[in-house]
């Protein structure tokens, strides 16, 4: 007998204020441990059985703070919507500024970061299937 796929179901995640919404819960950007600093994710869609073949995310930024640098083979779309903050892919560093989109290709060094003095907020819609990063020194 053929094995019964999950049926995703449409749901609203509502914001509440501040960057937050309904539902969805503020975790740490990685486990402890690695080169990263000041950083929260909020994964609004991909962690509860959704069959979207991609992960939408919310990610925030603190004054100071800054992602591991890593390349892996997946791709990454990534959009500021609080603050602005700079991504370093390959050897150009970009400044993203409300609404602006980075597309970061499969296997390009990148590493995103906070020098300015307010969270630097930003969406990232990633494979639902992907890879581990690799850090890089």
């Amino acid at each position: 007998m053929p094995k019964k796929e999950a049926v995703s179901r449409s749901k609203l995640y509502k914001h509440k204020g501040n960057y937050t919404w309904q539902g969805i819960k503020t975790e740490l950007y990685k486990p402890k441990g690695g080169d990263w600093a000041d950083i929260v994710r909020r994964v609004i869609v991909g962690n509860r059985g959704e069959s979207a073949r991609f992960h939408f995310r919310y990610f925030e930024i603190s004054p100071g703070g800054h992602s591991s640098f890593e390349e892996h083979r997946h791709e990454h779309v990534v959009i500021c919507v609080r603050g602005k903050g700079k991504v370093l892919t390959g050897r150009k560093m970009n400044l993203l500024d409300f609404l602006d989109t980075l597309y970061i290709a499969p296997d390009t060094p990148h590493q995103l970061s906070n020098p300015f003095e307010e969270p630097f907020g930003f969406f990232c819609i990633v494979n639902a299937r992907r890879d581990k990063p690799k850090i890089l020194g």
